[in-house]
């Protein structure tokens, strides 16, 4: 996907978008490109559709927040297990006004993240490499992208998030959240999910979902 195509999509989505943000996600090919060949944090065979595969399935975490009326205020928000910085940051540059904390146990990785988010000017994230048990918050939201299951990742940021967990997590999640739910004895009501192919539809995004966790 070239940028003039995923620019199209993503204004039909978010048309308030300003001349700045439009440039940084422009920025983001090249500079992904640059540091991907040093330091190998999306797949080789994959960095050509970085907008689709990396940047819009990010943002699907954007469109739920929008949709559904949870972008009022300033947040705080955990990119826990960020990798290069997804889905952290494209969502910092949708939501320049929050503070977005990016973390990762494995240092190269943050350096890529360090070095794309300075390279865009994005002075609401902070980078750290650490693992999640050593982070202090609370934060308002956490968000990750599928690093593991959805019942090893809750203990890891229980009690240290306000609002919610936004989790990207593809395929057949139902038996999943059911082993989350019966693990930590969540109350009904708390876990949804939402199909990102009722906004991108085209394959790719079939059986993809945002997974929103209350705060319970």
């Amino acid at each position: 996907m070239i940028y003039e195509e995923f620019e199209k999509i993503l204004l039909g989505e978010f048309p308030d978008l300003d001349a700045k943000a439009l440039e940084r996600f422009r920025a983001m090919d090249a500079l992904y490109r640059e540091w991907n060949a040093k330091i190998n944090v999306v797949s080789r065979k994959d960095i050509d559709s970085l907008y689709e595969h990396h940047v819009l399935h990010s943002l699907a975490i954007a469109s739920y927040i929008r949709r559904n009326g949870m972008d009022g205020g300033v947040k705080t928000v955990l990119d826990l297990g960020t990798g290069g910085g997804f889905p952290g940051i494209p969502l910092a540059v949708m939501f320049p006004e929050w503070k977005f904390t990016l973390c990762d146990s494995i240092g190269k990785k943050v350096r890529v993240a360090t070095e794309v988010a300075a390279a865009l000017g994005l002075e609401n994230v902070t980078t750290v490499n650490a693992r999640a048990e050593s982070l202090s918050g609370p934060f308002d939201y956490v968000v990750s992208r599928a690093v593991t299951t959805l019942t090893n990742f809750y203990p890891w940021v229980k009690g240290n998030f306000t609002d919610s967990i936004l989790y990207l997590k593809g395929g057949d999640v139902n038996a999943e959240i059911a082993d989350l739910m019966g693990t930590y004895r969540l109350p009904k009501g708390c876990v949804s999910t939402w199909n990102i192919d009722s906004w991108l539809s085209w394959d790719y995004f079939n059986e993809k979902f945002v997974i929103q966790i209350k705060n319970s």
